[in-house]
């Protein structure tokens, strides 16, 4: 099993380059059926969900290849409409293919998707939402099976706003005759950038980054060139390292204004922040002041994705922090592991009360993506040396996370002993 060796103790100086974004490359990856012809993502990251999706892509029938960030997908001939359940499990994201799939082929099958253990992200509000359009659905043995039926534009209500619901209904509605409105739609960047893909490929999209979205029936069926936008998740976790080790760091190929809440945090926690363009500096203070209650909330709140990076950090100010998790109801599994190290963290259902302290090297393991940033994080912070197990889920939203980080002076390395 993959491990990092870490040594804290060391400040954080240099730039470091923000990679594209995980959250939009999968969805667009998953539109990329829907032209019938070539696509060519640039800014693609290397990540293993990244790959998973390009798996599911081959499986499907499309030819895809990668240069350096870029990938090029050729969905000129799609062969099959089933996405099996080795490929599904690797990733939570998986579903996101089921729209692309009916608008395709008029049918998917799909069995339930893996991913991350953060609590329920149930699919009810996507099949719902598909159900509304005319998909016919039906259950059975895990697998899910459908069919295109009757689909018509319809005014679609998300009792939640949703990324994936709304991701799966703006990918479905393009199949669907006349016009469909997406209410109380998901607003985060990666759907404005997941419209500007369909927009050059001929599909009729508005609203992307608003709470309603208006999608045309009209199949995309032009090849496209798209640039994948910047990793929020990714900025925001290493400004939250920066803030946690001391130093100063600059972000390039930043969107500010995508982590607006993530450097008023880090801001009303003594760090001083410039912005430039694409550019973030973000200069440490000596030890950081606890924060008043940071709840997650849907963009343009504060990302729940940086909620455990941000926690890292607070571990180690003065005075206390709180957390509120408003989305998933399990996002504290990493809370144990940070007390291993030492943090002063007290859980009372979706609130976490930090005391700030002195953490300590010691063996921890990931429990996912987010909450395996968060323990690097804490380990580069330490005193004394970490070992952080189940790396592999890091794998899967961070690239070259080692090498980045060890480019800005911290003492990371990776073992892939049994791998």
């Amino acid at each position: 099993m993959a491990y990092y060796q870490i040594q804290g103790g060391a400040p954080l100086r240099g730039i470091v380059p923000v990679s594209g974004a995980k959250n939009s490359v999968l969805p667009i990856l998953a539109a990329t059926l829907l032209n019938g012809g070539r696509s060519i993502l640039h800014n693609c990251p290397d990540l293993r969900d990244v790959r998973s999706a390009i798996a599911i892509l081959r499986h499907l029938g499309c030819r895809v290849q990668r240069e350096g960030d870029t990938v090029t997908v050729d969905s000129s001939s799609v062969e099959r409409w089933d996405v099996p359940h080795e490929l599904m499990r690797e990733m939570r994201s998986s579903v996101i293919f089921l729209g692309p799939i009916l608008a395709r082929c008029g049918r998917a099958r799909l069995s339930l998707p893996g991913g991350c253990d953060i609590g329920p992200r149930p699919i009810d509000l996507h099949l719902k939402a598909l159900q509304k359009l005319g998909v016919e659905i039906r259950e059975e043995g895990g697998d899910i099976y459908c069919r295109a039926g009757d689909l018509r534009g319809v005014d679609v209500i998300l009792s939640f706003p949703s990324v994936g619901a709304t991701e799966n209904t703006i990918l479905t509605a393009v199949a669907c005759g006349g016009s469909t409105r997406i209410i109380n739609a998901a607003r985060e960047p990666e759907i404005a950038d997941l419209q500007d893909y369909l927009r050059k490929s001929g599909a009729e999209v508005a609203g992307g980054g608003e709470s309603v979205i208006r999608v045309s029936g009209e199949m995309p069926r032009r090849d496209v060139e798209h640039t994948i936008l910047p990793d929020r998740i990714e900025a925001a976790t290493y400004l939250c390292a920066c803030a946690a080790c001391g130093g100063e760091i600059t972000l390039t190929g930043a969107e500010p204004e995508h982590v607006g809440t993530v450097l008023q945090c880090l801001s009303e926690a003594g760090c001083m922040i410039q912005t430039a363009g694409r550019n973030i500096t973000l200069r440490a203070v000596r030890r950081l002041s606890g924060l008043p209650t940071v709840r997650t909330m849907p963009y343009p709140g504060f990302p729940t994705d940086a909620q455990a990076p941000l926690m890292a950090a607070a571990c180690t100010a003065e005075g206390t922090s709180v957390f509120l998790e408003t989305i998933f109801e399990n996002r504290y599994r990493h809370v144990p592991e940070l007390v291993r190290m030492g943090a002063q963290i007290r859980v009372s259902g979706r609130t976490a009360l930090v005391t700030g302290g002195a953490l300590c090297g010691a063996q921890v393991r990931c429990t996912d993506l987010r909450g395996g940033a968060a323990l690097v994080i804490a380990a580069m912070a330490a005193r004394g040396e970490s070992r952080i197990e189940d790396i592999t889920h890091v794998d899967r939203g961070y690239e070259h996370l080692a090498e980045k980080l060890t480019a800005l002076g911290a003492d990371i390395r990776r073992n892939n002993e049994d791998v």
